[in-house]
């Protein structure tokens, strides 16, 4: 079969799932199930992979999905168990005290609390917590779901503490192919890991610097009664103290520390830096801005869910620093089990459970639980349980509900991770044809040319707007981005890394996100309304990254 046949069989599962994602709207649980059929329907009959072998790859996909499952479970019980003790209610009026100005606020609440919860927690949590608390703080509901997809860019790369480069990358770029290069340049694949971390942390650096800016502005140009760009514009120098708060220790956590602290540790360096600032009137505007009043406002910015005045008036009776202490606490414990010089890491480690070459085939599966975030999501939970001293009857609660959501994720991951490891895993043939993303690489290699870091983020993107995650979105496409740039004798460290920009970026349009944070606001069926507003910033991002990629491999 010729090349371009080849190419277009092996996208065939990734086109059917986004027509039916985005033209037919099928529901993720309904998509991909028949994507997974198709792929192993093409797998079997074109690159003639036995049907152990997929199988085998499978469940391979299978411990991929526990691991994934895992740190969802943990990250949505911390925040349930924070909101049933009542912690985030302290926590959002700690902000609500700082600053009258709306921009500000932006700043501080969605800029880097938000990128905090993304660290922490990530899968689109920022955004179902900023949105209902910026609509409790009196900002129209268009406006905050807007806001709350917006700060999911920068963050998202080492969201859940690093999952979508810790699972997404590592797990898609694990193959016959990478292997090679390693061997031939005697690395470690925990060091290109890191090399990869080092690039995307810069890229993300130089591009996320401007987005509290674009925020802001957004905010005034379309929700502002002069509707205008320049009042966004006049506190310039504090969304730039903002940007860089956040993005330098971001930066250098990524690159001294690795991929599970960078958002987490640099949003806790960024809030005391910028608050300070703001407390002190440190560069801050003179005039103070605001909405109009809300009798003013077209209907389509209203929500059907009034959370002002569920969150206005409430109060605890609870320290701000006992309801920050569970997020201190897993910043501190995360860094301790990931520094190699203290015995607790190999601890960890040396828990795990494999199974290798699953059915007298080549393909192995491992993990190793206490080493997941997720573990100690969990224990800072149960920690929080006792310091915060909770009623049984909230526990019970936050769990189950914790265990509904769950559900829904592990669905559909079920179908989508098995499929991701098929297409890797099919570079092991015995036809001998490349693999399903090498020979997708190697016809957009031969199409595109030099120019194709330019289109690297863009594909990034393209994954998570159909997943709806950076994770999945990194899972489908490293190895291809590796493919295309080996085809093209680029630097792979430098692809990837584009990959992984391009892929947190798209979660911005990301349909199933729009759908969850439109959710926690009373504001489903506008979703296109929000589309046609955070393309903006994702094609900012995308253009800033690809033209740093063309840059960085001239």
């Amino acid at each position: 079969m010729s090349p371009s046949g080849l190419a277009l069989l092996a996208f065939a599962p990734i086109l059917v799932a986004a027509i039916l994602l985005v033209v037919f709207r099928f529901p993720a649980k309904k998509a991909m199930p028949l994507a997974l059929i198709i792929t192993v329907i093409v797998a079997y009959f074109t690159w003639d992979i036995s049907l152990i072998n997929i199988l085998a790859s499978s469940i391979q996909g299978l411990f991929i999905t526990f691991d994934i499952l895992l740190i969802i479970f943990g990250a949505i019980v911390l925040l349930n168990i924070l909101n049933y003790s009542r912690a985030i209610v302290v926590i959002r009026q700690g902000f609500t005290n700082i600053t009258e100005d709306r921009r500000i606020q932006v700043v501080i609440i969605t800029w880097l609390f938000g990128s905090f919860i993304e660290g922490a927690a990530g899968f689109g949590t920022p955004a179902a917590i900023v949105a209902p608390l910026l609509v409790g703080l009196g900002f129209p509901t268009f406006c905050a779901v807007m806001l709350g997809m917006m700060v999911q860019s920068t963050a998202v790369t080492f969201g859940a503490v690093g999952t979508p480069i810790l699972v997404g990358v590592s797990g898609g770029l694990q193959s016959p192919e990478l292997a090679a290069e390693l061997a031939s340049s005697g690395l470690a694949f925990s060091d290109y890991i890191q090399l990869v971390t080092s690039k995307v942390v810069l890229l993300h650096g130089i591009a996320g610097v401007m987005m509290p800016t674009l925020m802001v502005c957004m905010m005034t140009r379309f929700f502002g009664k002069n509707k205008s760009w320049k009042e966004g514009l006049e506190v310039l120098p504090f969304t730039l103290l903002g940007g860089l708060a956040f993005v330098v220790p971001y930066a250098l956590t990524g690159i001294f520390l690795g991929p599970e602290f960078p958002s987490l540790l640099g949003a806790l360096a960024g809030i005391p830096i910028v608050v300070f600032a703001a407390k002190r009137g440190f560069l801050m505007p003179k005039k103070i801005w605001d909405f109009e009043e809300e009798a003013k406002w077209p209907s389509h910015w209203i929500g059907s869910l009034n959370v002002k005045l569920n969150m206005g008036v409430e109060k605890v009776e609870m320290s701000l620093a006992k309801a920050w202490a569970p997020y201190l606490m897993l910043a501190v414990l995360l860094v301790l089990s990931r520094l190699p010089q203290l015995p607790i890491k190999s601890w960890l480690l040396s828990v795990k459970f494999s199974w290798l070459d699953i059915f007298g085939t080549s393909i192995s599966a491992t993990t190793t639980p206490l080493y997941l975030p997720g573990t100690l999501l969990l224990m800072v939970s149960i920690i929080t349980v006792l310091i915060h001293k909770m009623k049984m009857k909230a526990v019970k609660t936050a769990f189950s509900e914790s265990g509904k959501m769950l559900l829904g994720a592990g669905f559909v991951l079920v179908f989508t991770i098995p499929m991701v490891r098929i297409y890797i895993n099919s570079g092991v043939n015995p036809s001998e044809i490349p693999g399903m993303p090498i020979a997708m690489a190697e016809f957009v290699a031969a199409k595109v040319g030099s120019v194709f870091p330019l289109f690297a983020p863009a594909i990034g993107a393209l994954g998570a707007f159909i997943a709806g995650s950076n994770t999945v979105s990194n899972l489908m496409f490293s190895l291809f981005q590796f493919g295309v740039a080996t085809n093209l004798a680029m630097p792979t460290v430098i692809i990837v890394a584009l990959q992984a920009v391009g892929a947190a970026a798209g979660n911005m349009i990301a349909i199933h996100n729009i759908v969850a944070a439109s959710a926690t606001v009373g504001f489903l069926g506008k979703e296109g309304l929000i589309l046609k507003k955070t393309i903006i910033p994702t094609f900012y991002y995308l253009l800033v990254v690809g033209i740093l990629g063309l840059i960085l491999v001239s």
